[in-house]
């Protein structure tokens, strides 16, 4: 383990609160490693009982995806303008969701191991790409070195201290009413918590976040932060932005995060508020609201109420740090978009537009441009049809979006000012800068039924994109419509 000898002292100044530049411009794509795609390349899965491609994604087992696998997906992602991969924890693992690590320095053979890693990063980096890994430092799994030599031990082990042990003998697989003896993430013995009190946890887990990044990844993308002490992320921060201080640092919190925000820990967080507010709007009646997440709330909202949603997040941060956000509708914890708006492709389009439409990094869940609409977790976990028939085909509309954010830096840098327009109408517009004066202008109608109108005096534009329909002299935006100008 070449960086059991790397030491996070003695690390030279560095500039904390800067954010990296690049996230602005960045266009993100979550893949779920184990269903995007199986190349067939993995000796290590020979002879070994995968489930079938497109398998129930509620079934224990793994499907076979693997790194080559994506690898062999980049044509099809830079094409929709992607730029930037996040993908799900790749380490070794018993779960096909990777969230058991029971070793932070090997990329799990199943997925084809460090080689198949560092072909990725090659891969990427001569596209012009960048790739962000999830870092689990929160807890382990079961199988981790140091908690298996707990469990053959007990008390004897030199690691004891690495955990939050209550009693002994451990028992790490309890049941009925059984106690496993340890603290564990939401009372799961398969995930023994680290104490992050102990210097050789924390010495560790700089060095595996320090050991990726020197192997070429472009940023971290945090576990369930805040339920790992604040100071110890202000060290991760620190060893982050030494080895390269352009590397993003994105932190897995749902609501309120100012105080994760301030410049000494984290770059920006998954802005899922920006995702379950913008489906809750769209969606109206048809509401999938069998969901109960107060982290995700799935309610219905009115365009004013959106509208405060959206303000109320962005006043919350420095501009810097609204342009390092991961903007995102869905992801593998939540469900997909499409189930959320209960199966209505015109609406996703919306929602995709205004995902491009914010500052920060828009972030498209894998399977989105093919229709996919698994619901609750682990539903959303989908393998991507590469061989079946899709239920929609939203690569160009993806490709245009991220052209159109690429080509109106405004939309990146300033963002747009968002109003109401009754209930079910919103209007945005931006100044494309202080040396052309005319403005980028949206309006966005989510009504079933009744058109938008739109004031004429506003709309002696350029059309850039128009989703749904605009009648012929601009004055009607139709229903579940959507129209960007240059004016």
């Amino acid at each position: 383990m070449t960086a059991a000898n790397i030491s996070n002292k003695d690390l030279g100044p560095v500039h904390l609160a800067k954010t990296p530049s690049w996230v602005a411009d960045a266009v993100v794509y979550q893949i779920f490693p184990d269903r995007f795609r199986h190349s067939g390349r993995v000796e290590a899965q020979a002879n070994l009982l995968l489930k079938p491609w497109g398998a129930d994604p509620a079934q224990q087992g793994f499907q076979g995806g693997d790194l080559d696998g994506v690898i062999q997906g980049l044509d099809h992602m830079q094409a929709m303008g992607i730029n930037c991969l996040y993908l799900t924890p790749v380490f070794s693992s018993a779960a096909n969701h990777r969230y058991h690590t029971y070793d932070y320095f090997e990329v799990d053979p199943l997925l084809g191991g460090n080689q198949a890693l560092s072909r990725l990063i090659d891969a990427l980096h001569r596209r012009g790409m960048r790739l962000i890994l999830d870092a689990v430092f929160n807890h382990c799994g079961r199988g981790f070195w140091a908690f298996h030599h707990l469990l053959e031990n007990a008390d004897q082990s030199p690691y004891r201290d690495w955990f939050h042990v209550h009693g002994w003998p451990l028992n790490p697989y309890p049941v009925g009413d059984q106690q496993c003896g340890y603290s564990c993430w939401w009372n799961d013995p398969a995930l023994p918590k680290f104490n992050h009190d102990n210097p050789g946890v924390r010495e560790y887990l700089l060095r595996v976040g320090r050991y990726w990044l020197e192997q070429g990844i472009d940023g971290w993308r945090l576990d369930v932060p805040d339920e790992v002490p604040a100071d110890f992320w202000v060290e991760f921060r620190r060893m982050v932005k030494h080895v390269n201080a352009d590397a993003w640092i994105v932190g897995e919190i749902w609501g309120d995060a100012r105080s994760w925000l301030a410049g000494d820990q984290f770059d920006g967080v998954m802005n899922y508020r920006l995702g379950w507010s913008s489906l809750s709007w769209l969606s109206g009646s048809s509401l999938q609201s069998d969901y109960s997440n107060p982290a995700y709330p799935l309610d219905p909202l009115d365009a004013e109420g959106l509208v405060d949603v959206w303000q109320t997040t962005s006043s919350w941060y420095r501009p810097e740090v609204n342009r390092s956000q991961l903007n995102l509708l869905d992801s593998h914890d939540v469900p997909r978009a499409l189930h959320t708006l209960g199966g209505d492709v015109a609406l996703l389009k919306l929602a995709l537009l205004i995902l491009f439409l914010h500052q920060g990094a828009p972030c498209i869940f894998y399977g989105t441009e093919a229709g996919l609409q698994g619901g609750e977790e682990p539903s959303c976990r989908e393998a991507f049809p590469w061989f079946s028939p899709w239920r929609e085909d939203l690569r160009q509309l993806i490709r245009n979006l991220s052209d159109l954010r690429k080509d109106v830096s405004a939309l990146r840098q300033g963002g747009l000012v968002w109003h109401a327009c009754g209930a079910d109408g919103l209007h945005g517009e931006v100044s494309l800068s202080e040396d052309d004066q005319r403005a980028l202008r949206v309006w966005v109608n989510r009504s079933v039924e009744k058109s938008l109108l739109v004031p004429q005096q506003k709309v002696r534009g350029t059309t850039q994109l128009c989703i749904g329909e605009l009648s012929p002299q601009g004055k009607e935006l139709g229903p579940k419509s959507a129209v960007v100008m240059i004016v």
